[in-house]
């Protein structure tokens, strides 16, 4: 009696599919400065950042105390297009309100 040939045991293919990265994510910190009236930084904070009323307070009552505050976490092009705004928005009214961003680490 004649065995059938033998076929290679198959697995399944595990296709290599390329990692795709999360972009880096960058913080924007809101710098205190001793001229920008508090209420015209909140507003800021609530139009760019869309924050509630208590939440962009906090922020700029954290900043006031610490002369710094990071305000949020976001991909590196759409944390400094919102800093800029910001900045934008103080220096259109003459206020030295200042945002940057830095690399979260």
């Amino acid at each position: 009696m004649s065995q059938p040939p033998l076929r290679p045991l198959v697995k399944p293919g595990s296709a290599t599919r390329p990692k795709t990265q999360r972009p880096p994510l960058h913080k924007v910190i809101l710098l205190n400065d001793d001229y920008t009236p508090r209420e015209f930084v909140v507003g800021v904070l609530k139009a760019v950042f869309r924050m509630s009323e208590s939440q962009a307070y906090a922020v700029m009552m954290t900043a006031h105390r610490k002369d710094a505050c990071v305000v949020a976490v976001f991909a590196r092009d759409v944390a400094e297009t919102k800093a800029t705004a910001a900045t934008e928005l103080g220096r259109a009214e003459g206020y030295p309100l200042f945002f940057t961003t830095e690399p979260e680490e």
